[in-house]
């Protein structure tokens, strides 16, 4: 007989033993039916409370944080799960913005592991059940598992409601197993195209399979391509579709080094009778509108939610590698942007705060689109350090280095911006962190969330 988990950390060691060799998310992860079977021989732990779902190209995260604070500071006992983690698994399973006490973390995951077991070993009711299942008789990928153990652990902890982001996509994803009180979908742009679809509109319309018959959608502005896929569905599904810009704006915006502020206006009274004053910790314009996003989803999944609980929860709220700053002097920003849209914001948040002419060290998963991210840094930093993002994900940092000195020469950027390429990532953050000391210039790390983590542990741990 095994041994029971003692520690969290040995619960995650052991579900991180199912990454397949893309680490992560595979094609096990885009057959609903198969984890439908996972939960059924669960107990439908993802059943019995209320759910907010959220997915979106960007920002989701943010998004899914903020509404949880916000839920939170309102007295509702939230579950929160987002992807990827900083520094620990548990980042991704949380309540509210806390950890788990450490017994729910490992009694869920005996209970996960006898399941995972059972449906393995023939002979098994749940092993029968499992090879006769559409899709069944592999092991489980890491992402359905993970998944999973995040709706049996709300559902040990006997939390109030779950706030769920997707992984990638959202019609097939295994987070699309719960009937949410209300879905948000987050700015749409070209992303994991080898999966998605190669158009707007594909993209567009994956991500609408997370709208349910009769259930509201709240959805962040989007260009016209998205947003007629979006009417459309919430139509056909009979889902009323609440479209930020018809609803609400943000004015009297105020950005600093610190955080922002800004003032929620409303076009009608369904949300609050008065405009919001809100206080946020994490800069940027895009933080802006996530925050009025989530304000609207909150809002129309509770309508008792007050003024002062919605304030309150955003004012508090921050999440590591969105636009974190963790050292001062000199400044280094770490942010998880690996979009060209996400880096559109993230660098001209950079540059307003901090000026054009500082250090940036930049890394991205292989298929991302380092071409149009590198349109837009190539021409915002005086050094760029060019690396490989952490080892979780494969990449190409040959290629990225190739890129960026190709567009630096046709820009005639070479003579004024020091490229440099340093596969090792530790060796390229110790000499970025360097380059700071003996300069005082600002950093930022962008392309990957792993980039940032391997940042974030070599400076605060």
């Amino acid at each position: 007989m095994k041994a029971a988990f003692s520690r969290s950390s040995d619960v995650f060691a052991w579900l991180a033993r199912f990454i397949a060799e893309d680490h992560g998310q595979n094609q096990k992860s885009y057959q609903l039916a198969r984890f439908q079977t996972l939960t059924r021989l669960a107990g439908y732990p993802e059943r019995g409370r209320d759910a907010v779902h959220i997915a979106g190209s960007k920002g989701k995260g943010s998004v899914t944080g903020m509404i949880t604070a916000m839920l939170e500071a309102s007295g509702q006992d939230a579950a929160r799960y987002t992807s990827p983690h900083v520094s620990s698994y548990q980042e991704r399973i949380t309540r509210g913005n806390r950890f788990f006490d450490e017994q729910i973390y490992t009694d869920t995951g005996n209970e996960l592991r006898e399941l995972i077991d059972s449906l393995l070993r023939p002979g098994t009711a749940a092993y029968a059940a499992w090879r006769a299942a559409e899709g069944g008789g592999e092991t489980p990928g890491f992402f359905e598992l993970l998944t999973l153990y995040f709706f049996m652990t709300a559902r040990r902890a006997a939390c109030s409601v779950m706030v769920v982001e997707t992984g990638i996509g959202g019609r097939l994803d295994s987070t699309n197993v719960i009937d949410p009180l209300v879905s948000v979908i987050t700015e749409i742009e070209l992303e994991h195209t080898d999966i998605l679809g190669t158009s707007i509109e594909a993209i567009a319309s994956e991500k609408a399979g997370i709208i349910k018959p009769g259930r509201p959608v709240v959805l962040m502005e989007q260009e016209e391509a998205a947003l007629r896929v979006f009417r459309h569905t919430a139509a056909e599904k009979q889902s009323s579709l609440i479209y930020f810009p018809e609803h609400a704006e943000a004015r009297n915006i105020a950005a600093g080094k610190d955080g922002s502020t800004f003032t929620l206006a409303f076009k009608n009274s369904r949300f609050f009778s008065a405009p919001l004053d809100i206080t946020l910790r994490i800069p940027g314009e895009v933080q802006i509108k996530n925050a009025g996003l989530a304000v609207l989803a909150a809002k129309t999944a509770y309508p008792e939610l007050r003024p002062d609980a919605a304030a309150r929860g955003l004012a508090a709220f921050s999440l590591p590698a969105r636009f974190e700053r963790i050292q001062d002097a000199p400044p280094v920003i770490i942010d998880g942007a690996h979009t060209p849209v996400s880096i559109k914001y993230c660098a001209g948040t950079f540059t307003d705060l901090y000026g054009k002419g500082g250090i940036l060290i930049f890394g991205c998963a292989a298929r991302k689109d380092a071409r149009n991210m590198a349109e837009i840094l190539a021409g915002e930093f005086s050094k760029i350090v060019i690396t490989t993002p952490g080892g979780f994900r494969s990449s190409e940092p040959e290629q990225v280095y190739g890129i960026f000195r190709e567009i630096l020469s046709a820009r005639n950027l070479r003579s004024r911006t020091e490229l440099v390429f340093i596969r090792d990532t530790g060796e390229a953050i110790a000499r970025m962190l360097a380059w700071g000391r003996e300069t005082g210039l600002p950093a930022l790390s962008a392309g990957s969330f792993y980039l940032a983590a391997e940042i974030r542990n070599t400076v605060i741990c």
